[in-house]
């Protein structure tokens, strides 16, 4: 996929996130000297009914409402190939995800964020407009006015409350679902303030509530472990806040996410403070997000790595991450704690298939943060897109420089193994070749020493005229060796 010069009026700068449904395209607005981010419908949805509908009901969510806590639809308009697209606000400051990833909040900002999400869906439910998928990667932060603004973002499964009351699809992030999303019941705003409470047990707990794999294990949780650990003590008064939000029964909850997050902030009283009586930002901003710049040209399509041919290029920025993969990317961000919080144990993996369903593998589950799964243009080949997943804890994993971990899967055009595989200078050292014959023959290279541990490279003959490339980059190689056996590929 090539970036695009223009969207409608709309100059296109670079890619700032994609999905299964979608791509976002940072994008400037000349006439009135702004940055937008500018959502596409993916191509190869352009001809599925219901799904168009839900992208174009999202914009229509979101203009209904005027909140400085959600994302506001500014424009919409439709490409020459019929595909529609989002005028959007720009988060420049990424999302609560990547924060997490970077940095931990203390009780004040935590309390801030989710105070100022509950004014968000609030508003939304204000306009009988249900969320539906509230998790870290849909909290969105910008700057305005001096200050940073977290606002509630990405309705793909929102829903009008009239049309919820005969819902019978089950939808949502698995860890945040309410019980009775996951039952397929009729759900209310109070399905969105349960995943209000699951946000704010991960924020002052450091640790989600519920692993759950899939939605049958969120119909049916069970009472949450309690908030309050030895190392990480919470007042009795706020763990009964947010167990009552986190009240398997609906009945039991707090009537609004207004009430939840008063009653947060009563029971939480001086301790955590009003950040908005503090003089400067109550969240500091964060430069390395992904910042608009100056007023931009068009710019070309982003360049391939030159230290790993045919790999996956840097990618600027971070928010809605993206992994550009040679020519086409998406991305999915998944729900964690990052290292301010404490760290997650790795205690249970997830797999993860691209959208044709070629390729598949088995990560830790906080390295979904940022899934790549629409395909990739190897380098040599002329003939198209080919299947291609990445899957990594940060957008930038592939960056020489980078700590985060991740994966990449990509298959292409070859009758037989390369002599040499991609180098990696930043590394401190590698490991001899080992090669494997019979069956499928392989080619793998660990280098160590490497600015996040090590990384993995391995090319697999797969069939008679293709190749598997397979790059990994882990923190410890126990790590990396389980997600290369994981490693599948179907229908070869």
């Amino acid at each position: 996929m090539s970036i695009p010069s223009r969207i409608g009026r709309y100059a296109v700068t670079r890619r700032i996130g994609a999905g299964g449904f979608a791509t976002v395209w940072l994008a400037y607005d000349e006439q009135l000297d702004s940055p937008v981010a500018v959502k596409v419908l993916a191509d190869n949805w352009t001809e599925d009914h219901q799904v168009r509908q839900r992208f174009l009901e999202e914009g229509r969510y979101l203009r209904r409402v005027e909140s400085p806590h959600v994302v506001t639809v500014y424009d919409a308009g439709e490409l020459d190939d019929g595909r529609p697209y989002l005028v959007m606000t720009y988060a420049d400051q990424g999302t609560l995800a990547d924060r997490l990833e970077v940095d931990g909040l203390t009780t004040r900002q935590a309390v801030e964020v989710v105070r100022q999400v509950a004014a968000g869906l609030q508003a939304l439910h204000d306009r009988d407009i249900l969320h539906r998928d509230v998790k870290p990667a849909n909290v969105l932060f910008r700057t305005a006015d001096r200050d940073i603004r977290a606002m509630v973002g990405d309705l793909g499964l929102g829903k009008a409350l009239d049309v919820s009351s005969r819902l019978t699809m089950v939808a949502g992030t698995p860890s945040y679902v309410a019980p009775e999303q996951a039952q397929a019941e009729a759900p209310d705003a109070r399905a969105d303030q349960y995943s209000l409470g699951v946000l704010t047990y991960l924020l002052l707990a450091a640790r989600p509530p519920y692993r759950h794999a899939d939605l049958t294990a969120a119909a049916t949780p069970g009472p949450p472990p309690s908030l309050s650990t030895e190392e990480r003590p919470v007042p009795d008064a706020v763990e009964a806040v947010v167990a009552r939000a986190l009240s398997l029964d609906r009945e039991d909850r707090f009537d609004t996410v207004t009430d939840f997050a008063d009653a947060l902030t009563a029971a939480y009283g001086d301790e955590a403070g009003d950040p908005r009586q503090l003089a400067r930002p109550w969240l500091p901003l964060d430069p390395e997000l992904t910042q608009p710049g100056a007023r931009p040209a068009p710019s070309p399509a982003l360049p391939a790595s030159s230290t790993r041919p045919g790999g996956p290029p840097a990618a600027p920025g971070r928010r809605r991450r993206l992994v550009a993969l040679g020519g086409a990317a998406a991305l999915v961000v998944g729900a964690t704690a990052g290292a301010g919080l404490g760290l997650l144990q790795r205690d249970r993996e997830v797999e993860v298939m691209d959208d044709t369903g070629s390729l598949t593998a088995q990560v830790p589950d906080d390295w979904d943060r940022a899934v790549a799964a629409d395909g990739w243009v190897p380098p040599t080949s002329a003939q198209g897109t080919y299947p291609a997943l990445s899957i990594g804890t940060s957008s930038q994993w592939a960056d020489a420089g980078s700590r985060a971990e991740g994966v990449f899967l990509g298959l292409l055009p070859g009758e037989k193994l390369p002599t040499q595989l991609p180098q990696h200078p930043e590394c401190d050292g590698s490991d001899d070749p080992v090669t494997e014959a019979g069956g499928d023959d392989s080619t793998t290279v660990v280098h160590t020493g490497c600015p996040g541990g090590i990384t993995v490279e391995r090319v697999v003959q797969v069939a008679a005229n293709r190749l598997l490339w397979v790059q990994v980059r882990s923190a410890d190689r126990a790590t990396a060796n389980r997600v290369l056996d994981s490693v599948d590929t179907h229908g070869l």
